[in-house]
């Protein structure tokens, strides 16, 4: 037992580490904290950064698609139905892209004004005509329309505003 007394008189006790930074441990703290900061918003501002705003659609292309939507109801919509949306939709078109106030007219107005001046070619005259005799009869005169009738309103409105110049059908 002596000797173990003897060998611990000959270690001593350890030190602790011993603090030799020159830069207080709240600098470094600070430090991190500021360069951690600014990374992260240097990350928020690209990911919020705004991106390119897309051009508006032409009425055209709204026309298309809302059309294109439409056809895959034809035969589950009434046909009286179809060709007041069907006909909503060719007069928001001719609205939008002529600024001819057909939405506020009924046909024959409208007709008698385009008959005067229009920005449209004899054909399109002719086959805007025709459309909306057609929905007039159905939605007015309550013509029972089948879904064939329904899909040549659809065929005239769509070569209306593609703008084929086709012979009537």
């Amino acid at each position: 037992m002596m000797s173990i007394l003897l060998a611990a008189e000959n270690f001593h006790e350890i030190a602790p580490p011993v603090d030799y930074s020159f830069i207080p441990t709240w600098a470094v703290f600070l430090a991190s904290f500021v360069v951690l900061s600014v990374f992260g918003l240097i990350i928020w501002w690209f990911r919020r950064k705004p991106k390119p705003a897309l051009p508006p659609k032409l009425p055209r292309e709204i026309a298309l698609e809302e059309l294109d939507r439409i056809a895959s109801e034809i035969d589950a919509m009434n046909p009286y139905l179809f060709s007041i949306r069907v006909s909503d939709i060719l007069r928001g078109y001719v609205t939008n892209q002529y600024a001819l106030p057909v939405t506020r007219q009924t046909s024959v107005e409208f007709l008698t004004v385009l008959a005067k001046s229009s920005p449209f070619s004899v054909n399109e005259k002719s086959l805007l005509e025709d459309f909306l005799s057609r929905c007039d009869l159905i939605k007015f005169a309550r013509y029972e329309a089948t879904s064939a009738d329904s899909r040549l309103l659809l065929e005239e409105a769509t070569r209306f505003v593609k703008g084929d110049q086709l012979a009537l059908a």
